[in-house]
């Protein structure tokens, strides 16, 4: 059965946590540590009121953490009250699924792609390059499921990194990441072949990969690969706040 997007959202959660998760009243409030928006941002997990708003509001500053919600797919009432309280959507987000087995029919080449945990420092330059920080890495780092680092090669040296992980039989790539100079090259497709191959001798029957809507390269290098946009999520942010998905 196609895993359903609260499926997927879930496993969003495993391969790529936050620091902390508190509940509080009728939202589960993140601890991201620097992370990112995807591992500060509340979510609302029953009913809620105008008042409980505010007061999650007022736990995120808190926190230390500028107010920011991930609204998912059904919950347009609180989609509606935000904007009303003068949220801005920021960074919608696209989720892509297809089964393991579409990413598994073509071998990787030799030596061009490589799944490897610990991250080596290649790997940790890549992604500094692209704005991924050791926030991040940590975030990697305290994930309590099967995962692991892929790192790309062309012409024998370093082109590009991902992090992949598995929960419920299905595997999720983050932070792929190609070197400037070598982008449109097909790296991101061996990255993902390689991932692919690592999460099938893993256990995992599915490939997802979360995306934002506005980088078209990444969002086509998915559709390439027969994946399929199967729901979405974004945020809301008061304006003049800001942080990196």
């Amino acid at each position: 059965m196609t895993p359903t997007v609260q499926t997927l959202y879930a496993v969003t959660e495993a391969t790529w946590p936050s620091a902390d998760r508190m509940p509080a009243g009728p939202w589960t409030l993140r601890n991201g540590a620097g992370g990112g928006k995807r591992v500060s941002a509340a979510t609302a997990e029953g009913d809620w009121t105008d008042d409980d708003l505010t007061a999650a509001e007022t736990a995120m500053r808190m926190l230390g953490q500028s107010p920011l919600f991930m609204i998912r797919e059904g919950e347009e009432a609180l989609d509606s009250a935000l904007e009303t309280h003068g949220y801005e959507v920021i960074d919608p987000v696209n989720l892509w699924l297809c089964p393991i087995d579409a990413l598994t029919d073509v071998p990787v080449p030799r030596v061009t792609a490589f799944a490897i945990w610990e991250p080596l420092a290649i790997m940790r330059d890549l992604w500094a390059a692209g704005g991924i920080g050791p926030e991040r890495i940590a975030v990697m780092e305290r994930a309590e499921v099967p995962k692991t680092g892929i790192l790309g090669r062309i012409s024998d040296k370093p082109a590009g990194t991902a992090y992949c992980a598995i929960s419920d039989r299905i595997a999720m790539v983050h932070a792929l990441e190609i070197a400037r100079s070598h982008r449109r090259k097909g790296m991101g497709v061996w990255l993902m072949r390689q991932a692919a191959h690592w999460a099938k001798a893993n256990g995992a029957d599915w490939m997802s990969v979360l995306c934002t809507q506005a980088n078209d390269a990444a969002n086509g290098l998915y559709a390439s690969l027969g994946m399929q946009v199967v729901g979405q999520y974004h945020y809301r942010i008061l304006p003049n706040t800001s942080d990196t998905e």
